[in-house]
C-alpha cells in the first residue's frame, strides 16, 4: 500500500511534466510561424522595391509592380549612375556627415545623462525640466534659419549637416535612464581610488551602457543618413550635397523637365524611368544601413528592452 500511494504522485509529476513539455513545444511552434510571417511581412516590401528597381518602366506601367520582374531592365540604374562622381561625392558626404555626427552625437549626449543621472548632482533636477522644457516650444523655423545663417554663418559650411540635429533631448531622457541602472557602488568604489569624474564616466560608465550607446548611436545615424532638409535650406554648394538630398533634387529636375516638356506642346520621345528610378534610389540609399544594423541589432534590442523597464 505504502509503494502504491508513493507511485501515485510520481505518475501525476511525469503526466504534468510531459504536458509542460507539450505546451512549451506547442508555444515554440507558434512563435516561430508568428515570428516567420513577420520576418515576411518585413522581407516583401523590400522584395518589391528591388525588384522594381530592376523592371522596365513600361513593363511598370502596364502591369504595376510584382514581387519578380516581368521585364528585366537596369535602365534605371544606368540613369542613377550616369554621372558617377557626382553620386559618389554625396556618398562620401553623407558618410563624413554620418559618422562625425553619430560619434558627436553619442558623446555629447552620453555626458549629459550621465551627469543627470548622478545623484550627487545638486542641479540635476532643474537641468532635467530644463532639457524637458524644450521639447515642448520651439522658436520657429525663421528664427532658427536667421541663427544658422546670420548670426552663426554656417551656410554652405559641413558643419551646418551636422550641428542642427546632434542633441535630442528624447535620446538624452533614455540614455539617463539607462545610467540611473548602474549601482552607486561602483562610482563610490572608483571615487575611493581617486579617479575623477571624466574617468569614471570614460572607463567604467561608457562600458556598461554600450546597449544604450549601441541604441541611440542607431538613430543617430539614421537620422543623419536620410537627412535632406537641412541641406535643402542651408546648402546650395554641389559639393557639400547629402545623398539623400542629391537624390531628391536629381527626381525633382526629371520630373520638372518632363512637365515643362509635354506643357510646351512638344512630343516627348526620351522615356523617363520614373517610378522604377525612384525604386532604385531607395536599394541606393537603403544599402549601406542595411549591411550595418546585424552588427548592432544585439545591442539594439537590449537597450531597448532595458530603457523601457527603467523608465
Amino acid at each position: 500500500m505504502k509503494n502504491q500511494a508513493a507511485a501515485a504522485p510520481a505518475a501525476s509529476d511525469a503526466v504534468r511534466g510531459k504536458a509542460v513539455r507539450r505546451d512549451m513545444l506547442l508555444f515554440r511552434i507558434l512563435g516561430y510561424a508568428v515570428l516567420t510571417l513577420l520576418a515576411l511581412f518585413c522581407f516583401v516590401p523590400f522584395l518589391l522595391v528591388l525588384s522594381s528597381s530592376l523592371t522596365s518602366e513600361s513593363s511598370i506601367i502596364e502591369n504595376g509592380f510584382q514581387l519578380l520582374p516581368a521585364e528585366f531592365s537596369t535602365e534605371a540604374y544606368s540613369l542613377l549612375f550616369q554621372y558617377p562622381e557626382q553620386i559618389l561625392r554625396a556618398y562620401a558626404v553623407t558618410i563624413g556627415v554620418t559618422a562625425l555626427g553619430t560619434f558627436a552625437g553619442l558623446f555629447l549626449t552620453s555626458m549629459t545623462a550621465y551627469v543627470l543621472s548622478r545623484k550627487d548632482f545638486r542641479w540635476r533636477n532643474s537641468f532635467s525640466f530644463f532639457f524637458f522644457f524644450t521639447t515642448l516650444f520651439s522658436g520657429g523655423l525663421v528664427p532658427w534659419y536667421l541663427l544658422i545663417v546670420n548670426y552663426l554663418q554656417l551656410k554652405d559650411t559641413f558643419i551646418v549637416l551636422v550641428l542642427p540635429m546632434l542633441l535630442n533631448v528624447f535620446y538624452i531622457i533614455v540614455m539617463k535612464s539607462f545610467m540611473s541602472g548602474i549601482p552607486e557602488a561602483i562610482v563610490e568604489s572608483a571615487k575611493m581610488d581617486g579617479a575623477d569624474d571624466f574617468r569614471i564616466y570614460w572607463q567604467l560608465i561608457l562600458p556598461l551602457a554600450k546597449p544604450a550607446l549601441a541604441t541611440i548611436g542607431l538613430f543617430l545615424a539614421l537620422g543623419y543618413w536620410n537627412d535632406w532638409y537641412n541641406a535643402l535650406l542651408f546648402v546650395s554648394n554641389d559639393n557639400l550635397m547629402p545623398l539623400q538630398y542629391y537624390l531628391y533634387k536629381m527626381l525633382g529636375n526629371m520630373d520638372g523637365m518632363r512637365k515643362a516638356l509635354i506643357s510646351s506642346g512638344a512630343v516627348v520621345t526620351l522615356s523617363i524611368p520614373t517610378e522604377s528610378l525612384k525604386m532604385a534610389m531607395t536599394v541606393t540609399a537603403i544599402g549601406p544601413i542595411l549591411l550595418a544594423y546585424p552588427f548592432i541589432q544585439r545591442y539594439f534590442v537590449q537597450g531597448l528592452t532595458i530603457g523601457s523597464v527603467k523608465g
